[in-house]
């Protein structure tokens, strides 16, 4: 989940943070969300050249119980050191955007969310060291201008105590979701407290920030994303976060293939996070679908999981559904192992207004988890 990408790479593997196994992400520059991977876009001009695909395998038939739930859940992601959502509004045009700091520097980009005026005044706002123009619409392809001085492609970002690089890309994002710092936190903690090497899947891990915060916690990774150049990045950001000598095995595959190949070796994982594209393409023109695919692919991920499980997260971007359908589908998928399905959205909260009222959500996406207790 690295740190929902333009785009992932379809069938590759954010997030949260959502490359690589079965995305189309991009090239690291991928989401769309608003904000999404660009591997999405890339690939959504030839969905008319798809091709159905036959299933790897029938679902399995689940008995017993549904889980119990929790529903609606927000998780926020407010202040962080490193990432602020400082204001939202619309422009002078009357276009939505967002006014973002990432580590040391401040970002324009558009918002279409945003619906209502500035709450900064424009001297803030010109304080940006980039803004994103061009195409606004959330699958184009824009550019970066810099109002004071020029900028290089990458700069150094902090989250959660992992370094990275933050980079400006021509899909206007910069390589990590900040809204997942929510899930992250969550699987630190528990990585943390289980007081036993437990063993992580990123599926559509995109540049590896979710990663790297599981190896540094102190488990066994393993990083999945159809881009090879998200896989490039990712391994950029091990080297930066000096987590060399950590356990994450980097594997660029369609993601569907892997789990499946996965699940024929009997490999098992504790924690699996998943943040599939609504659209992609593996590295061999394997076709992503979210609603033809998520199914199996949930499926198949319970049969992953090991005999002392602690979690599955779900995070969806740029889907016309309520959280309500992946929270029904989670549900089902984990029928009989007991437990509880929490979903709901994330959400970031504003953090540059002096008043703490005043300070607005923008909700990025959806999201569903199972908890074993």
């Amino acid at each position: 989940m690295g740190g929902k990408p333009g785009a992932k790479p379809a069938h590759a593997g954010r997030g949260a943070d959502h490359g690589t196994a079965h995305q189309a992400r991009p090239h690291p520059e991928k989401r769309s969300r608003s904000d999404r991977k660009p591997a999405d876009r890339q690939s959504s001009d030839k969905r008319a050249d798809a091709q159905p695909q036959a299933p790897l395998r029938p679902l399995n038939k689940r008995s017993g119980a549904l889980p119990k739930q929790t529903a609606p859940l927000i998780l926020e992601t407010g202040n962080e050191d490193g990432y602020q959502l400082l204001d939202m509004g619309l422009n002078e045009a009357g276009q939505g955007e967002k006014l973002e700091q990432y580590g040391s520097l401040r970002i324009v980009r558009p918002e279409a969310q945003a619906l209502w005026g500035r709450g900064l005044t424009d001297s803030e706002w010109n304080k940006a060291d980039a803004v994103f123009t061009g195409d606004t619409d959330e699958d184009g392809i824009g550019r970066w201008a810099f109002p004071s001085i020029p900028l290089g492609e990458t700069w150094p970002m902090k989250l959660l105590d992992v370094d990275f690089h933050g980079r400006l890309t021509s899909f206007r994002h910069v390589g990590v979701f900040p809204e997942q710092i929510a899930h992250w936190r969550w699987m630190a903690d528990r990585i943390t407290e289980a007081k036993r090497p437990l063993k992580v899947l990123n599926l559509f891990g995109y540049t590896g920030v979710a990663s790297l915060v599981a190896a540094k916690a102190g488990a066994e990774v393993t990083h999945v994303d159809a881009s090879k150049k998200a896989i490039g990045w990712a391994r950029e950001n091990q080297a930066l976060a000096r987590l060399e000598d950590r356990p994450i095995r980097w594997i660029c595959e369609d993601a569907m293939k892997f789990i499946a190949r996965e699940e024929r070796r009997g490999s098992r994982y504790d924690i699996i996070l998943t943040d599939p594209p609504k659209f992609g393409r593996g590295p061999n023109g394997e076709v992503w679908h979210l609603f033809e695919h998520l199914p199996l692919m949930l499926d198949i991920c319970r049969e992953l999981m090991s005999d002392k499980p602690v979690g599955l997260v779900l995070t969806a971007y740029s889907i016309r559904a309520s959280f309500y359908a992946t929270h029904e589908l989670m549900r089902e998928t984990m029928r009989g192992a007991g437990g509880r399905v929490e979903s709901g959205e994330l959400i970031i909260r504003e953090s540059g207004k002096p008043e703490p009222e005043e300070c607005r959500a923008l909700s990025t996406s959806l999201y569903s988890r199972w908890l074993p207790v």
